[in-house]
């Protein structure tokens, strides 16, 4: 099997299941009470705040809403389409 086939079984779920986490962490934005240090919660804040700690320094919350997990939703999705879309990179190499 090419390299780039094997990137593309490997990054196209990963890059799926990033863009899940940062939709549930987009959910929890809603609930305020809701503590990102405790189960289950921590099991989407853990693997998704280092991402969004440095967008919240260019870009901080503003009226009470982060939109840094929305830029992030936004980030991978341009990136899953460009290395593994129907006419991706990593396609395109196979």
């Amino acid at each position: 099997m090419p390299i780039p086939t094997i990137a593309a079984l490997i990054l196209g779920p990963l890059l799926t299941l990033y863009t899940l986490l940062f939709i549930f962490r987009i959910v929890l934005t809603w609930y305020p009470q809701a503590e990102l240090s405790r189960f289950p919660f921590n099991l989407v804040a853990l693997p998704t705040e280092f991402l969004l700690i440095p967008v919240r320094k260019v870009i901080p919350p503003f009226g009470g809403v982060d939109i840094s997990p929305i830029v992030w939703v936004g980030i991978i999705s341009l990136l899953r389409e460009i290395l593994v879309g129907q006419q991706g990179l990593l396609r395109m190499l196979a």
